[in-house]
This record gives C-alpha cells, sequence and structure tokens, in this order.
C-alpha cells in the first residue's frame, strides 16, 4: 500500500498572511469567565474588527446557535455593519482563541487549498473544558468546503509566523512545552512543520511579554511583514535570534523594532499589551491599540512597513483582559491561486 503524502509532498505551502484571502474566520467572543466583566467591551474590538473587514473580504462568524446568530446580527446591525455581508456559521466553541485552535490554511501553485487541522488542548490544559475547540477546526474546514488533513500533535497557530516561502518563526518556551505533548524535541517539531506547511528554515527565540498565558506564542513577539522583514518586540531574547538568522533562501532578515506600550493593567491586573499583535487582511492592517502615548508610535512605524495597507487602529484594553489581542483571534482562509508565491 503507499504510504500517504503529506501536504507538504503533496505540494501545499502556508502563504503568507499578506497573500490575497478569501476571508477572514472569527468566533464571536461569549466566554463570560474569559472577559471578566469586559464581554461587551471585547465585542466593541470585535465590531470594529468586523467594520474594517468587511468592505474587503468576506468576514465568517462562528456563533453557538439560532439565537446567538440573532444576537449578534441585531447588535452589529445597531452598529452601522453591513450584515447582509457577513457569513455566520453556527459551530459551537468553548471560547475565541481562532488562531490557536482553527485550522492553518494552505495553498498551491494549481489552485488547490487544503487545511491543516492541529491538535488543541487549551494551552498545555490551562482552561478546561476544550473539546468544542479542539474539534472547531475541522468544523471550519467542512464550512469552508475545503478539505482537512488532521494532526494529533497540538500546536497552537499563534505559536507561528511565516513568510510563506518557507520560514518560520516560533519559540522554544511554547513548542517544546512537555504539557502539550511528550519528548517533543526541535528537530521533532522540525520536521512536521516541514511535512505539514512545507517550512524549510525555522527560526527558534524565546521571550514573553507580562500577562501572556500561552507561553511564548510568538504572534505577540515577532512577525514577518515582507519577505526578509520582521517586526519585533524591545526584548534581547527576541531580537538578538533574528539578527543572527536567515530566512529560507539563506537571506539575513532585517529586524525592524516594534515600540512597546507601558504596562497595560485593567482591574489592576496586568494585561499582554503588544503592537506585534496585528492582522494583515486585504489591502488593510489591523492594529491593537491601548489608549497610551506609543500607540502613534507603533502606527506610524508599522505604517512606514506597510505603505499599501489602511492601517486602523483596534482599541485591545477590554479584549486584552481575555489575554490575546486581533491576531489571536482571527484566521486567515488565503485566496485559492495557480500563481503562488515559490521558493526560489
Amino acid at each position: 500500500m503507499e504510504t500517504a503524502r503529506t501536504p507538504s509532498q503533496r505540494g501545499f505551502r502556508w502563504p503568507a498572511e499578506w497573500e490575497e484571502h478569501a476571508g477572514t474566520w472569527l468566533t464571536w467572543p461569549h466566554n463570560r469567565d474569559t472577559w471578566s466583566g469586559r464581554l461587551e467591551g471585547a465585542a466593541r474590538a470585535y465590531t470594529e474588527m468586523v467594520r474594517a473587514l468587511h468592505g474587503v473580504e468576506t468576514v465568517n462568524l462562528l456563533v453557538a446557535d439560532e439565537p446567538a446568530e440573532k444576537r449578534v446580527r441585531a447588535g452589529l446591525a445597531g452598529q452601522g455593519v453591513q450584515v447582509d455581508r457577513l457569513r455566520f456559521h453556527r459551530i459551537p466553541t468553548d471560547d475565541s482563541w481562532i488562531r490557536d485552535y482553527g485550522p492553518l490554511f494552505l495553498v498551491d501553485d494549481r489552485g488547490g487549498r487544503l487545511a491543516a487541522d492541529f491538535g488543541f488542548d487549551a494551552w498545555g490544559g490551562k482552561y478546561p473544558p476544550w473539546d468544542l475547540d479542539a474539534a472547531a477546526g475541522r468544523a471550519v474546514a467542512r464550512a469552508a468546503g475545503i478539505d482537512v488533513v488532521h494532526c494529533r500533535t497540538v500546536l497552537e497557530g499563534g505559536a507561528l509566523d511565516g513568510d510563506g516561502l518557507g520560514t518560520v518563526l516560533t519559540t522554544g518556551r511554547c513548542l517544546l512545552d512537555p504539557a502539550r505533548g511528550p519528548g517533543r524535541t526541535r528537530e521533532a517539531l522540525e520536521a512536521l512543520l516541514a511535512d505539514q506547511l512545507g517550512a524549510r528554515e525555522v527560526i527558534w527565540l524565546e521571550g514573553e511579554i507580562a500577562g501572556d498565558d500561552t507561553d511564548g506564542h510568538v504572534d505577540q513577539l515577532a512577525r514577518f511583514v515582507a519577505p526578509g522583514t520582521v517586526a519585533a518586540v524591545r526584548l534581547a531574547e527576541t531580537l538578538e535570534p533574528l539578527r543572527g538568522a536567515r530566512d529560507a533562501r539563506g537571506r539575513p532578515l532585517c529586524v525592524v523594532e516594534l515600540p512597546a506600550p507601558p504596562q497595560v493593567r485593567v482591574d489592576g491586573a496586568p494585561v499582554p499589551a503588544s503592537y506585534a499583535n496585528f492582522y494583515l487582511g486585504n489591502g488593510v492592517a489591523l492594529v491593537p491599540v491601548f489608549g497610551v502615548p506609543e500607540d502613534e508610535r507603533a502606527l506610524a512605524v508599522l505604517g512606514e512597513l506597510l505603505p499599501d495597507r489602511q492601517l486602523t487602529g483596534i482599541p485591545c484594553r477590554d479584549l486584552a483582559v481575555g489575554l490575546g489581542a486581533i491576531h489571536c483571534v482571527t484566521q486567515q482562509e488565503p485566496k485559492a491561486t495557480s500563481q503562488g508565491t515559490r521558493l526560489l
């Protein structure tokens, strides 16, 4: 019997976030324990994200059931959002961090797409229950009409960032965490990323911002904004490996430092605040802002790095009470293309 080929062997790759999207997937916030009295504020941040995205790509919203859909539709319509342009999917979830439990969508150069669904255990078993979230990746792939390949290895989407050309950023503290599975090694994880996502060069970083509960997700630390260019927070353990690294084409990286907001506290508790947690939609960039003077500088830096995108600052103090921000609650679905970016 022929051994099943991996996505990479079949010609699939994980495209960069800046490549054209068919749509963006979000799970409407609903878990009151997550947002500790700030659920309405989190919903306001979602409304602004939807407003910024629904004119440039399809916005797919996960809701638990018909009553939840009616409530969300009415709330968005009341804020002037054109709800007839949105797609609602009745997929129950435990929480809203679709970046981590949603599938990673892959493309090939023949117009094909594939969804890679990994194991999910709520960041090493921190927040039970998670069975609905663990099943949501495959449900999203079915709703998108895309074949899915499932990998049992626990791997959260926020733990990775890629340039679409075979270079992946991650952190050892997260990916090698034994709570996410015993016996994890760099060699094994690099082989998995090569097989499942087409990674050819994995750059291992370290660092963690205050208030982060993910064991150092890279989307709070460093992000590709273009091939060969990374925007990163000002942490030595993050910047030093980047400055000594080369991408999958063998090129040294251009590393641009992002300003750091002061420690953000809401109701006296620290929450993770990072300008690296932005999201790139079609022609737009959604950037977290926290109501501090550093917001303006962060928008300026990212504006220089992303000159062809309209930047929108999304107030994220309430959203960050859930210990994440914009990138953590979004998942891009790339457009099928027959002109994929090849690694030369």
